[in-house]
């Protein structure tokens, strides 16, 4: 198949994603060993076995299409279609039993976001979505929130702390916002594409992090971009809102007043 429709490869995404997820469960609440990579950040044996499955499931399919996972790194082959893969974003989540932890799939199409498909293997809730051909949740429709102004918000993110850190932003939002959470990693995002949560801020990213988030959020209704409002996968920040509230919430990220260097 060498030059497939966005149905076909948000099928194989689809599917890979599920038996990736499926496969990190053997592990989840398993006492798994936990490895520490080069930049300090977790590894467990699920993440490197997921990565495998999913890398598998694409080959099977597409075996001439290049792949970028975390885990794995790169292999090159097609440019024009790169699939981007997080087997397990939040993994410490995932070492400390919370379920909110999930895997992730995205497919560039000539460098451009065009599918996207977030599993929470342990909640069994599947978001995923095409250009043009709408978000789905779980297979129903999956929509963002109507709601237009931030003191009626629910805003959430990976860390607080993380994101105080960084500038007075997130003060900035949370401060003004009517709910204030940390649902983060992945689960964020889920959040705000289905309308249970209308802002998901992550002061740092890498694009696996966030591979899946533009076709997933626009087919919502919603957006994603970096904090300087480029619609990226490949800056180092991200957020995502309802459209409604995109405007003022980039607005407070863009004059944001940095206390260090991400």
């Amino acid at each position: 198949m060498s030059h497939p429709s966005l149905s076909d490869l948000l099928n194989v995404a689809t599917e890979a994603a599920h038996l990736g997820g499926r496969r990190t469960l053997a592990y989840f609440n398993a006492g798994v060993a936990v490895e520490t990579k080069s930049d300090d950040t977790p590894v467990t044996l699920a993440d490197r076995e997921a990565e495998q499955v999913i890398r598998a499931r694409i080959a099977k399919s597409f075996p001439t299409h290049s792949i970028l996972g975390e885990e794995a790194g790169t292999t090159e082959g097609d440019p024009d279609y790169r699939w981007i893969i997080d087997p397990i974003d939040g993994t410490k989540s995932f070492i400390h039993g919370v379920p909110l932890y999930g895997t992730l799939i995205g497919v560039e199409v000539r460098k451009q976001p065009r599918v996207g498909v977030i599993y929470m293997p342990a909640l069994d809730e599947m978001v995923c979505a095409a250009e043009g051909l709408g978000c789905r949740w779980n297979g129903r429709p999956a929509r963002v929130s109507a709601t237009s102004r931030l003191e009626e918000a629910c805003i959430t993110t990976t860390s607080p702390e993380t994101a105080r850190a960084r500038s007075d932003a997130y003060e900035q939002l949370a401060g003004k916002a009517k709910l204030k959470r940390a649902w983060g990693d992945a689960y964020g995002y889920v959040l705000v594409a289905t309308g249970r949560c209308d802002v998901m801020l992550d002061p740092k990213l890498n694009p696996w992090d966030c591979a899946p988030m533009i076709p997933i959020l626009c087919e919502a209704g919603g957006r994603f971009s970096d904090w300087r409002g480029e619609e990226t996968i490949w800056g180092n920040d991200g957020f995502a809102t309802n459209a409604a509230l995109y405007d003022v919430v980039l607005d407070v990220l863009r004059n944001e007043k940095r206390r260090s260097e991400s």
